[in-house]
């Protein structure tokens, strides 16, 4: 049996303190090497979360936005000395707007795919289980939303499926029939949902939910790796707001452009940065050794 996705074990915490270094790094880190480093690592959780099949369908959808972005960017912005073309309308396509948007497009992009793998990690329980004391009707209501989402698309599948299998079909026969399905189907959708509702209402008000001294059961408990966990974003996020801060980062597009010096603290960022965002696919490859491992002995 092959383990699952190590990293999404790991207590809430180390979850939600890593998505959100390396979502805050990914927005408003501009330099080209960093972005490229972040879109690549993202890519690559990305298909050992889901599989290259779910990224193959994320992709069909990203690429185009990511065309569009670096479009409007281009026609937009015309900033920059090295001028490359001029449009029908007066403005100039600059070697360093052109640049710019192709970084903003990776910028995009990683921020995207991101976000993809926090919610694919970052479940309703974990959410909840962070944020239900200090906030917990906007917790509630916020882990609510986002499983109503996926929940609708299974009910609605299963009605489809339901009504096709008696003869009715919203993609066959003529447009009265299909009308009338697509009616029951959604009525029948809408009387499932709200009974469903009246449902989890009843067994929350069953168990006591909002009652002063209700305590919660939780399966997450702070383990020594999780604290191992927690130092080492610590260390990799503060060398690289370090190098941030002290300018060794620095990546000019306009007026002209103007990398920064590669620096033996830009190259330390950059590992950190490396490692920082790669540090779910090298607890999963430890694991899987581990496990590989552990077979070979037995």
């Amino acid at each position: 049996m092959r383990p699952q996705d190590s990293f999404a074990r790991r207590h809430p915490a180390v979850n939600f303190c890593y998505f959100v270094l390396v979502l805050g790094f990914s927005m408003f880190l501009t330099h080209p090497v960093f972005l490229a480093v972040s879109l690549a690592w993202a890519m690559g959780y990305r298909v050992g979360l889901e599989g290259g099949r779910a990224l193959r369908r994320g992709l069909l959808t990203l690429l185009p936005l990511l065309a569009v972005t670096a479009l409007i960017n281009v026609l937009c912005n015309h900033r920059g000395e090295t001028v490359l073309a001029h449009l029908p309308g007066g403005g100039a396509v600059t070697l360093e707007s052109l640049l710019y948007a192709v970084a903003a497009a990776g910028m995009l992009g990683a921020v995207v795919t991101w976000f993809g793998c926090c919610q694919a990690v970052m479940t309703a329980d974990k959410t909840l289980f962070l944020f239900g004391r200090a906030a917990p009707a906007l917790t509630l209501a916020l882990t609510m939303t986002l499983r109503f989402v996926p929940r609708f698309k299974n009910r609605l599948a299963a009605v489809i499926q339901a009504q096709r299998g008696v003869g009715r079909s919203v993609t066959e026969g003529r447009w009265r029939s299909r009308f009338q399905t697509a009616v029951t189907v959604l009525s029948i959708l809408l009387t499932w949902s709200l009974d469903s509702a009246v449902a989890t209402a009843d067994s929350m008000a069953g168990r006591g939910y909002g009652l002063p001294g209700r305590t919660s059961f939780s399966v997450y408990r702070l383990e020594r790796r999780d604290k191992a966990a927690l130092l080492w974003l610590a260390l990799c996020g503060g060398l690289i707001l370090w190098a941030w801060a002290t300018g060794g980062l620095s990546w000019q597009y306009f007026p002209a452009l103007s990398p920064g010096r590669v620096t033996p603290r830009s190259v330390l960022a950059l590992a950190a940065y490396l490692a920082l965002c790669g540090t779910p696919l090298i607890l999963n490859r430890r694991e899987a050794w581990l496990w590989r491992r552990s077979n070979c002995a037995m």
